[in-house]
């Protein structure tokens, strides 16, 4: 090989090593983002479990609500 190609060789080396670098920051940037993501959507989902079951609380109130207040119109 001569010189020039050796060079060349070298350059793209230099690159191929410095691509290398910039893909592994972005891999381990997706999976920082990935883990806070997914701690995101457990905490979303705890949200909304807890939310039915108030809305479930809040139903069989209203229910029991209505229910007295239909017994009470019978009655009188």
């Amino acid at each position: 090989m001569n010189n020039e190609t050796l060079s060349q060789l070298e350059q793209l080396i230099d690159k191929l090593i410095n691509r290398n670098s910039e893909l592994e920051s972005e891999v381990k940037s997706l999976k920082d983002q990935t883990a806070k993501l997914l701690d995101e959507n457990e905490t979303l989902q705890l949200e909304v479990l807890e939310s039915e079951e108030k809305q479930k609380d809040a139903s069989s109130t209203l229910t029991g609500l209505l229910e007295k207040l239909q017994s009470a119109n019978q009655a009188s």
